[in-house]
């Protein structure tokens, strides 16, 4: 005695809305995307590809501009800047400086996980290529501020200038 199983319209309207919500095509290209992706990045740590996504180091292109700065933020947003000798280079409100604040809390991350505060200096460089970032000698911990932005890169730009 065979036995089949016969589906109510209603079970049958829910087996059919299950085949077509993940159509099996999908899910088999999406396993062979996942293969490749795969295959390209063993090949690239077996060849010892360079990094080439990353910005040039400051051996390819020298820094014109340096200063050391301490950067206190808060969570409301707002942040202060000082100089090596405690003067005050920038007092920024909620509105202003919630880019400089979330740099703090970064930099609050990577120092503390060697134990050091974030207030600790950091340098601020211009590049010759007229890039601008943020280097931590202690952590190695490097912010290329291109990449967040114009208004946020000029916020740090103003602090060189200051």
């Amino acid at each position: 005695m065979a036995y089949t199983r016969s589906y109510n319209k209603a079970e049958q309207k829910l087996v059919e809305r299950d085949k077509e919500m993940v159509p099996t095509i999908l899910v088999r290209a999406m396993f062979v995307l996942c293969v490749c992706v795969l295959i390209i990045v063993s090949y690239a740590r077996l060849t010892d590809r360079p990094l080439e996504a990353m910005p040039p180091s400051e051996v390819e292109v020298p820094a014109v501009q340096e200063r050391m700065i301490r950067i206190f933020g808060q969570m409301d947003g707002s942040a202060r800047v000082l100089d090596m000798d405690g003067n005050v280079i920038a007092d920024l409100g909620p509105t202003e400086g919630g880019f400089v604040a979330g740099i703090y809390r970064v930099l609050e991350r990577e120092r503390g996980a060697v134990g050091l505060h974030a207030s600790e200096p950091i340098r601020l460089v211009r590049f010759s290529d007229g890039r601008i970032g943020l280097r931590d000698d202690v952590t190695d911990f490097r912010a290329e501020l291109f990449g967040f932005g114009a208004s946020n890169e000029a916020v740090f730009a103003r602090l060189l200038e200051e």
